[in-house]
């Protein structure tokens, strides 16, 4: 369970922040309805102990009272059903991690297959294959047990961004205010200095200067350096040659903005560079990789994936398995080689299990033909291997 639970840790850690991020929300929604509602019943206290009272005002403020309340009641339910809509999901996500500890084996084939298609739905998220990741998961039914709508959001911020938008960009930046602050995040600055040079592209000087005496007061002291190369833009015509406002008013800024924005979202959530299922790939590769799958076509097993042309060239950058102990196996049966099956080294060198041997040798009246290269023997001129 624990290896399951080092790659499984985001499918918890997204639901739980998301249900926290509500949480707090609800609580500054309900703190200000309770400010309005308290400020309310105050005024109509003054009100109701002065001598020059009249009924309609009376009336008046006892209608604003319970407008009050009831707006209050409404977003208290509308924040108490968010927060259990949340609250379900979790539930739902813990009682699917703990399928995996079930006695029942189908119980656990299920499992692993559910599990299967939450890695691909994930995987085909990061890849920006939206419209499929969201049709599995939905033939799946399983929408709950996915991130969609956190990478759906993303979505729309990055579509936004390439459309050279940044309304939905900063809405999120506001949205997630508090944690882009722990993370020393830097992209609102960003957006901001991407605006003020989209000004100055538009030739639009003026207005320019005033978006920086409203966003890049109060910076930190690293940003005043980028500040400083913005600020230079004014004097420069917009299709100026000079380095380095060249390259500050080249559109492929709003790339590296798309890409700062991918990359800040997943450290939000805690997500890896890396989606869960090409590391359980990588993993699988690793525990399968032998030097033999590198040896050319003579040492490649056909059931052996790594030796596989797609699979091999993935396995390539990582490491071997690490074996103390090793396992040989007959390459033409694939059973063990022991005392019960016992190695034979033919005369071009290479060992074949005995009873592999024996029964090509009795379908060919004693004779045995090297699988890998092609030469005949005699069943006789197989001799016994001992490893010690």
């Amino acid at each position: 369970m624990a290896d399951v639970s080092s790659i499984e840790h985001p499918t918890l850690k997204v639901p739980y922040d998301v249900l926290n991020k509500k949480f707090r929300l609800a609580q500054k929604t309900l703190d200000r309805e309770v400010c309005h509602v308290t400020s309310a019943v105050t005024e109509l206290e003054r009100v109701f102990f002065t001598d020059n009272r009249s009924a309609s005002q009376i009336s008046s403020l006892l209608g604003g009272v319970v407008e009050k309340l009831s707006s209050f009641k409404r977003k208290a339910e509308e924040a108490t059903q968010e927060e259990m809509e949340s609250g379900r999901v979790v539930k739902r996500r813990v009682d699917h991690l703990k399928e995996h500890d079930s006695r029942s084996s189908s119980v656990v084939a299920e499992w692993k297959r559910t599990r299967l298609d939450r890695l691909l739905v994930e995987y085909l998220l990061r890849a920006g294959c939206y419209s499929t990741a969201t049709k599995l998961a939905s033939s799946r039914g399983i929408e709950g047990l996915t991130n969609l709508d956190v990478f759906l959001v993303a979505r729309e911020v990055e579509q936004s961004l390439a459309c050279r938008d940044t309304s939905k960009c900063l809405s999120w930046c506001h949205d997630n205010k508090s944690k882009l602050r722990k993370l020393n995040s830097s992209l609102e600055f960003n957006v901001r200095m991407q605006e003020f040079i989209e000004l100055i592209k538009s030739d639009r000087r003026m207005e320019a200067i005033r978006h920086a005496r409203k966003h890049f007061t109060g910076q930190e002291p690293g940003h005043l350096p980028s500040i400083q190369r913005c600020m230079a833009l004014v004097a420069f015509p917009a299709n100026t040659d000079v380095t380095p406002y060249k390259e500050l008013l080249s559109d492929v800024r709003w790339d590296g903005l798309i890409e700062q924005f991918r990359a800040e979202n997943l450290k939000l959530y805690q997500l890896s560079s890396q989606s869960a299922f090409s590391l359980v790939v990588q993993s699988g590769l690793s525990a399968l990789k032998t030097p033999h799958c590198y040896r050319g076509a003579t040492g490649h097993n056909p059931d052996c994936p790594v030796c596989q042309p797609s699979f091999n060239s993935l396995a390539s950058p990582l490491p071997y398995a690490h074996c103390s102990q090793s396992r040989l196996v007959c390459h033409i049966s694939g059973e063990p080689l022991n005392e019960n099956n016992q190695p034979l080294m033919l005369p071009n060198g290479y060992v074949y299990g005995q009873k592999a041997l024996q029964q090509m040798a009795s379908e060919n009246n004693g004779t045995i033909v090297c699988p890998r290269s092609r030469q005949t023997f005699n069943i006789k001129d197989a001799e016994k291997v001992f490893v010690m």
